[in-house]
């Protein structure tokens, strides 16, 4: 699939992985339509309000950068319509978005999607095994992540099909159907070995996410790139993938990830 987008965007081509350096909403607009066969995104949730939280038994700020501010309830929902509509131009009829959230965003995400022209197909839960305590002691311990799983709506009666591996789901959980809810603990510390990100998912995560709803060859898109951990799952399972980010050293940790993968990839093929 030819791309076009200004040479100073790529970060990285290598076949079959793309880095694209900038904002998503610009280089999305170049990103040929209906060519996408999965879209995950992780926006940015809006809850640095100079909270603090836990980290490995110490107290941190909950801020994690500029481009994680609150915003007012009337631009956030904006900014989510933009994006996700970007999203939809791009992605195939028969392919699905996945949209990951906590509560200060995901419910402003549910409501852009369906007006952006989108029916949501699953609502998961991600329940972390090991969240970090809430030391306010004013409200339960947060524990859990919404992801959205949506598809085109095509017209007012029609949706648009979309790729469901059920089985295979069924089998890695043990041959019963697969529920809503998901295990999973916070991204382990061996994941994090080439540096972190503030809001880094498991690669286990992911890997269920593509699993269930792409095939081999193809392509998936992050338009919120972070750690890379969307094309490290992909890579892994045969799948072609870009990412973008806005910020340079999120895409130079996800070379990082990706070098260092293929290395130990190649190194197991010789054994």
């Amino acid at each position: 699939m030819k791309i076009n987008i200004p040479k100073k965007h790529f970060y990285i081509k290598d076949e079959g992985f793309t880095l694209l350096l900038g904002d998503a909403c610009s280089l999305l607009k170049k990103i040929p339509k209906n060519s996408v066969d999965m879209i995950f995104a992780d926006p940015p949730y809006f809850l640095s309000n100079g909270g603090i939280s836990v980290q490995s038994g110490k107290m941190v700020s909950v801020n994690k950068a500029s481009w994680d501010m609150g915003m007012s309830t009337e631009k956030k929902l904006a900014y989510n319509r933009k994006w996700i509509k970007l999203c939809r131009e791009v992605l195939k009829d028969d392919g699905t978005i996945w949209i990951s959230g906590t509560f200060h965003n995901i419910y402003f995400v549910g409501v852009a999607l369906e007006l952006e022209g989108f029916s949501i197909i699953n609502n998961i839960t991600w329940r972390k095994t090991n969240p970090p305590p809430n030391i306010s002691t004013r409200a339960f311990t947060h524990s859990t992540e919404t992801v959205l799983w949506a598809r085109k709506q095509l017209t007012n009666t029609k949706k648009g099909k979309h790729l469901f591996n059920y089985q295979d789901m069924k089998y890695i959980n043990g041959g019963k159907q697969m529920k809503d809810v998901w295990e999973f603990s916070l991204t382990p510390k061996r994941e994090k070995k080439y540096g972190k990100h503030p809001t880094q998912k498991p690669l286990a995560l992911l890997e269920r996410i593509i699993l269930a709803s792409t095939k081999e060859n193809d392509l998936v898109l992050d338009p919120f790139n972070g750690s890379g951990t969307t094309g490290i799952a992909s890579y892994i399972h045969n799948r072609r993938y870009i990412g973008i980010d806005l910020e340079k050293e999120y895409l130079e940790l996800t070379e990082k990830r990706y070098n260092g993968l293929r290395e130990s990839m190649d190194n197991e093929k010789k054994l």
